[in-house]
C-alpha cells in the first residue's frame, strides 16, 4: 500500500474523567460498546467509532505534551435533515449537560448550525446544510 485510505474508522477524545464523559454521552443517547473497560469506552457511530480516553494517556501514548485544554482548531459536527431537527438536537445536547456555545442560527455558508461544548470542551456543531442531503443511513451526500 502506497497511500493512506480516505476514511476515518476511529476519532479518540482525550478526557479529564472517562466515566463522567461516558455518562455524558450516554444522556445524548449514545449506546456504550461492550468493549468498553476501565481505561477506554467506545461507542458506535454509524460507521465510525467514538472512543474516550483518559487525556494524560493518550497524550503519552502519542508522545506529546498534555497541554492545557483549550480551542484546538478542531470541531466533530453531525448534520441533519432540516433546521428543526438541529433546535431538537441541540436542546436535546444542553438538557444532557452539553454547554452552549452557540444557539443554532442561519449561517453564512447558507446552511442553518449550532455549537456545544462536552465536559471536556470538546467542540460539537449540530447542523443542516440545504446543499448536501443525507442517505437513508444519515450519511452526508456530497456531489
Amino acid at each position: 500500500m502506497n497511500k493512506l485510505p480516505s476514511r476515518v474508522n476511529l476519532i479518540t477524545l482525550g478526557v479529564a474523567d472517562i466515566a463522567a464523559s461516558t455518562e455524558f454521552y450516554e444522556r445524548l443517547g449514545w449506546k456504550r460498546s461492550t468493549a468498553s473497560n476501565e481505561s477506554v469506552t467506545f461507542f458506535y457511530s454509524n460507521g465510525t467509532v467514538l472512543g474516550l480516553f483518559g487525556r494524560a494517556a493518550l497524550a503519552e501514548d502519542a508522545q506529546v505534551e498534555d497541554s492545557k485544554p483549550g480551542f484546538t482548531g478542531v470541531a466533530l459536527a453531525q448534520n441533519f435533515a432540516s433546521e428543526a431537527d438541529v433546535d431538537t438536537a441541540f436542546a436535546h445536547a444542553i438538557d444532557s449537560g452539553a454547554a452552549p456555545l452557540k444557539q443554532p442560527q442561519k449561517v453564512f455558508w447558507g446552511g442553518y448550525s449550532g455549537y456545544f461544548a462536552d465536559p471536556d470542551g470538546h467542540l460539537w456543531e449540530l447542523a443542516y446544510n440545504p446543499f448536501s442531503e443525507l442517505d437513508e443511513n444519515g450519511h452526508m451526500t456530497l456531489p
